[in-house]
């Protein structure tokens, strides 16, 4: 009988056991987005001091922040997270620690979008103030003679492909929740006046930047326009076209050129898409030349862009089956996972300008040298929301 007994536990035993082996396999596998927010969060439970020691107000942070704070619903430490690197900064009055606005750098202005997001969800009257201020930067931002908004004052008569990104979704959200109409036309130039300067008709790429005075080493005198193609740089512009038609009026008068942009554009950097990996690399038209790398943060934000392009029937659906197949690349030929699990995306490029002290020429070698950054702000966001747009 104790025999009997003995044996019936040993095999009750075992079936829990192998229960508990199944609900373990069963478990789904955390998305590629999750995975990446966890990974932010655990090399710095404050944003305030990700991948830093001192506290920052800037654009990339805020990027990253609101890429994580997309993850809010499934559990609110994502959300908290952005909420509290802006609240650091932000002062009930409007104040921003760190934004000057006599500097009128634009890519100070980037956090506003974050601004405007709290705003929705808090109804806090700060981020508002704080909206407002920054707004008001960009009410007298210098501009070119043909009325594009310089990059910064210390940058004259130079417009950034960058800087498209860090105001134009701002403006465009700014104008729609705040019923301020003027600010769609005035993105909408931007957008297009950008496009028109830094265009190269034979190749239907954009080159980082345009210096209307012709004064810069780093441009071309006969066009104004910068040497390079930079794999982000482009990757900010794609973004700021796909995140300003989200909030853009169907019945806008250049919604349709917009567009138009964005398709002539994607079809251009089809082209120069590495033809094994289907990546971009740092300089994207030199694909396999010495020292030029396959680049995560601008590949990121290309998929991005084709996926939301396509899914909104912006862009055609063959470009959400290259952003599928692109992002699976990225994470197969990019990604590593360090020894806790926590996954490290590689070949981010840390920054890359034009002109300032000390010059920088941005020749082919300066675009290739530039330090690489493991998990670096700028490629990690680019990478949640492209998984989310995907579903990955």
């Amino acid at each position: 009988m104790r025999t009997t007994i003995l044996l019936l536990f040993v095999v009750a035993l075992m079936g829990c056991n192998s229960n508990q082996s199944k609900n373990k396999s069963e478990q789904p596998e955390p998305s590629w987005a999750v995975k990446f927010a966890e990974s932010v969060l655990n090399e710095a439970d404050s944003l305030i001091y990700y991948q830093r020691e001192k506290p920052k107000y800037e654009y990339d942070y805020a990027f990253l922040g609101d890429a994580v704070y997309q993850l809010k619903d499934i559990d609110a430490k994502y959300g908290d997270y952005l909420k509290a690197y802006i609240d650091y900064f932000l002062h009930a009055d409007g104040e921003i620690d760190g934004h000057k606005m006599s500097d009128y750098n634009i890519d100070r202005v980037r956090p506003g979008n974050s601004m405007i997001t709290l705003y929705k969800a808090t109804g806090d009257e700060k981020y508002k103030r704080g909206i407002e201020t920054l707004v008001e930067q960009m009410q007298g931002q210098p501009r070119t003679n043909a009325g594009g908004f310089w990059h910064k004052k210390i940058y004259p008569y130079q417009m950034w492909l960058d800087g498209l990104y860090m105001a134009s979704p701002f403006l465009t959200r700014y104008a729609l929740e705040f019923d301020q109409p003027q600010w769609f036309d005035e993105v909408t130039f931007q957008l297009q006046e950008v496009y028109k300067q830094t265009l190269d008709e034979a190749t239907g790429l954009v080159y980082h930047a345009w210096d209307e005075s012709r004064e810069q080493r780093w441009c071309v005198p006969e066009t104004g326009q910068s040497k390079h193609f930079w794999s982000r740089a482009t990757g900010w512009y794609m973004m700021a076209l796909v995140d300003v038609l989200e909030f853009l009026p169907a019945n806008h008068k250049d919604r349709g050129a917009i567009i138009d942009i964005l398709n002539m554009l994607s079809e251009a950097i089809v082209t120069v898409q590495d033809a094994e990996t289907g990546l971009w690399y740092q300089v994207m038209d030199r694909g396999g030349e010495d020292r030029n790398y396959l680049e995560a943060s601008g590949s990121a934000m290309i998929i991005y862009a084709f996926a939301k392009g396509a899914k909104n029937e912006w862009l055609p659906e063959k470009y959400l089956e290259i952003a599928n197949q692109s992002f699976d690349s990225l994470t197969k030929n990019l990604v590593e996972t360090d020894d806790a699990g926590f996954v490290v995306l590689k070949n981010t490029c840390g920054a890359c300008g034009l002109g300032g002290n000390p010059y920088r020429e941005a020749d082919y070698d300066y675009y290739v040298t530039e330090k690489k950054v493991d998990n670096d702000q700028k490629g990690v966001a680019p990478v949640i929301l492209a998984a989310i747009e995907l579903n990955k």
